[in-house]
């Protein structure tokens, strides 16, 4: 059970940001054992196997206005990670008002990322924003097409370099 203030923190900066489970910063979530399988399931969730591993995909659709629908039951995976933000929140090393304030930031690259990924024609919302980035770049660049869709590839490298810079500042490690 998290301490006072872990709470106090996770409460304030979790159902801002959503990152964890809306497919931006993971593509999907390995079950550990003691999951419920079961209970996933019942609520929607598609399970499949990844090697030995069984996951379901991100965005994960238990995610609800920024709120986990199973949170007390969710799985190990997702009860265990802490983002570099909340870690620094609960230690006192960052104040809440800068952690939502990057955590704006980081929301606001992924919205970029994901307006020129649907300009370049990638609407599936069900797929985890990178899959959807990577899908876009396996197709061969035609220099005879468009210049706009030429430069909309190369604004999207920008935006993900960006996002990316983000995530891995703010978020991991």
């Amino acid at each position: 059970m998290p301490s006072r203030s872990s709470a106090e923190a996770i409460r304030q900066l979790c159902p801002e940001c959503g990152l964890c489970c809306n497919g931006v910063l993971f593509g999907d979530v390995e079950l550990q054992r003691g999951d419920h399988r079961d209970l996933l399931a019942q609520a929607g969730v598609t399970l499949f196997r990844k090697g030995r591993k069984t996951a379901f995909a991100q965005p994960c659709s238990l995610l609800v206005d920024g709120l986990c629908r199973i949170y007390a039951d969710r799985p190990r995976r997702c009860a265990t990670f802490e983002c570099r933000l909340l870690q620094q929140v609960q230690t006192g090393d960052l104040p809440p008002a800068a952690a939502l304030r990057k955590i704006a930031a980081a929301k606001r690259h992924a919205a970029e990322v994901t307006r020129l990924v649907r300009r370049l024609g990638n609407h599936d919302e069900s797929a985890p924003l990178n899959q959807r980035y990577a899908a876009i770049m396996a197709q061969p660049i035609d220099l005879a097409a468009a210049a706009t869709d030429v430069e909309l590839r190369g604004e999207l490298m920008l935006a993900v370099a960006r996002l990316t810079d983000s995530l891995q500042r703010d978020f991991l490690g």
